[in-house]
């Protein structure tokens, strides 16, 4: 279903168009959030699809370390604070392999850390014309086979095995996998990733880079699902606040973390998209601690800082041995009469996109093509419309809403459309407290 804004009423595709200003917004329930997605370079697992990533998965069945190994840092970083990451590994590299002892020994994956994985044949102790096949990954048995010929092994987690000629299996104590490499990774890796992106629901993706093609890139991809597909969600980057768009986070610096390790701006990216990912509609990171961090890595003056801050630059503050988010915001800095400040502020646009996001699928779900567009369907929908707004409210996430005076529900110009009007006025969170103190 597409959707988008509007200015006439002239749209051909069925669909939810919605229009977002300053004093305007729509309906729906309230959808999940907690969805990040990012695309990185990695020595192992499945390339060039989507996989969804949650903190209770065995990540290293499926990236082959686990989530506290550095090689993994950009995946923890993110799911210190999102439910969900859509990881796309970028490259495919070229798969470690062995010929030996009457197997030819593949790697799953192509990548570095096929070269770590090896295969010991051993008699089985219990019938001597057996053999125990075992598959190790750092020297750590994760896989272990009892058979009597090479043609009945089946692949596992690491390696696929063929038969290698017809002397059969011998033993050996080791069988050292090598040749696998990661291989290289173009901007056409990236394009594939967005295209694989754009069907899945997701409230921010990250881009780890420091090439502002690829900065470009995302920015476009984000601006057209915002603008035109209706789909509202944002791209975070490091040093992009140029882009000056409410879709458009910039991260200024990085972390330390407590046990030394230094995340600068572009390594940042991960947790900022993870943490704008999962936070409500009601909620601001400013001031909000990056989880494990007691430094920013970067550490800005006075007047730095307000001038990052009115270029739009997300930056990391360093406040009482942590490292905490200086301001919520995002890179717009074009105020005009029809989008304010406002939408600079991350966490009033979480309620402006939630309102539009569950518009859209509220419509989709339960309206278009099911309900008839006279007086009775229409005040259907203008119901669940009040019920969602004042659902909003109810959760400090907008106020003064007047369902009777705030919603109308009109017929459109064509006979299967129809016109939402809302207006909504999102809570901000408290930044600034002006204080006059008499000493008396």
């Amino acid at each position: 279903m597409v959707g988008g804004t509007w200015t006439t009423q002239n749209k051909v595709r069925p669909g939810v168009y919605v229009n977002v200003a300053t004093n305007q917004s729509a309906i729906g329930k309230m959808g999940e959030r907690g969805i990040t997605a990012l695309a990185l370079t990695l020595p192992w697992g499945q390339s060039g699809v989507i996989v969804k990533l949650t903190p209770q998965d065995d990540v290293a069945k499926l990236l082959g370390y686990d989530l506290t190994h550095p090689t993994l840092l950009s995946v923890r970083e993110a799911l210190k604070r999102a439910g969900t990451l859509l990881l796309y590994r970028l490259n495919e590299g070229v798969k470690a392999a062995v010929t030996n002892n009457g197997l030819q020994i593949t790697a799953k994956y192509g990548g570095a850390r096929g070269n770590d994985i090896s295969v010991v044949i051993e008699k089985n102790i219990e019938n001597n014309v057996l053999f125990d096949v075992k598959t190790l990954l750092d020297g750590i048995e994760q896989d272990k086979q009892t058979v009597g010929v090479a043609e009945a092994l089946l692949p596992n987690d690491y390696v696929q095995f063929q038969v290698n000629g017809t002397t059969g299996l011998s033993l050996t104590a080791g069988l050292p996998l090598i040749g696998g490499t990661n291989g290289t990774v173009t901007n056409q890796e990236h394009s594939d990733f967005l295209s694989a992106l754009e069907v899945q629901d997701f409230q921010t993706v990250g881009l780890l880079s420091q090439d502002n093609l690829l900065k470009a890139l995302y920015t476009s991809f984000v601006k057209r699902l915002r603008d035109v597909e209706g789909k509202k969600v944002q791209t975070v980057l490091s040093d992009y606040a140029t882009a000056d768009h409410e879709g458009i986070i910039s991260v200024k610096n990085g972390v330390v973390l407590s046990d030394g390790t230094t995340i600068d701006k572009t390594g940042a990216v991960a947790w900022v998209a993870g943490a704008t990912a999962a936070a409500a509609v009601n909620e601001s990171l400013t001031y909000q601690a990056y989880d494990d961090a007691v430094d920013a890595d970067v550490r800005f003056s006075y007047s730095e800082t307000t001038a990052a801050l009115l270029n739009g630059e997300l930056l990391f503050t360093y406040s009482g041995g942590r490292a905490v988010v200086e301001q919520d915001i995002n890179t717009f800095t074009a105020y005009s009469p029809d989008k304010g400040k406002a939408f600079s502020k991350n966490r009033v646009l979480r309620v402006l996109d939630g309102i539009a996001n569950d518009l859209k699928t509220i419509f989709e779900s339960y309206f278009i093509g099911k309900v008839a567009n006279n007086e009775d369907g229409r005040a259907l929908f203008w119901s669940q419309c009040a019920t969602y707004m004042n659902e909003l409210q109810n959760i400090g996430a907008i106020e003064g809403f007047n369902s009777q005076t705030d919603i109308v529900v009109v017929a459109g110009t064509d006979s299967d459309s129809i016109v939402l009007e809302a207006a909504v006025k999102p809570v901000d969170s408290v930044e600034k407290v002006y204080m006059k103190v008499k000493v008396v």
